[in-house]
């Protein structure tokens, strides 16, 4: 279990020292007269109407699972909670960080949505070989007191004619979450 959560932290730090060096270089003086050569791509190329397959991730690519656990920290540097999931619209843009607030060991957590743009990366301690965390401009009481993210529940369609819709006795079926 240790070696797993080391692992996933190693992960984390990988993806995000990434995405650090890639803002650092978004934000950089303009290139110079020779661009350096792009980065070979992994995707392969298919006729059109066809599956396209990515072979690899790029350096400039992240994976959601590399963020999920990610500690998070307020202002006051002091550690608010984790990201407990990502939101993505139908695209696969992420619209969310959802971090666990609160609670212990997950009980009594409460769950709060942010943009992604309301965080900053910070390193963590190499020496200590501590994984790089996110950080809000937030504290924890502020936080608690925002509204709770709820995730989607499609409504359960019944016709009070018993079958397999939900009613007295009778729980709801389950639903796959999004």
């Amino acid at each position: 279990m240790l070696k797993t959560r080391l692992v996933k932290k190693l992960l984390v730090t990988t993806a995000v020292t990434g995405l650090m060096i890639g803002a650092a270089a978004a934000q950089s003086a303009p290139p110079a007269a020779a661009p350096a050569p792009a980065a070979k791509s992994t995707e392969m190329t298919a006729p059109a109407g066809a599956m396209k397959f990515v072979n690899s991730q790029r350096s400039d690519q992240y994976l959601a699972s590399s963020f999920k656990g990610t500690d998070v920290m307020g202002a006051d540097d002091q550690k608010i909670g984790d990201v407990s999931d990502i939101l993505f619209d139908k695209d696969g843009k992420i619209e969310a960080y959802v971090v666990g607030v609160g609670g212990f060991l997950g009980i009594g957590a409460k769950d709060v949505a942010l943009a992604p743009s309301a965080f900053t990366v910070v390193p963590g301690d190499k020496s200590k070989n501590e994984a790089d965390k996110l950080k809000l401009t937030m504290t924890k009481d502020q936080l608690k007191q925002a509204a709770n993210f709820e995730p989607y529940k499609a409504p359960s369609s019944t016709t009070g004619m018993g079958g397999t819709g939900s009613g007295p006795g009778r729980p709801a079926p389950a639903m796959p979450s999004r």
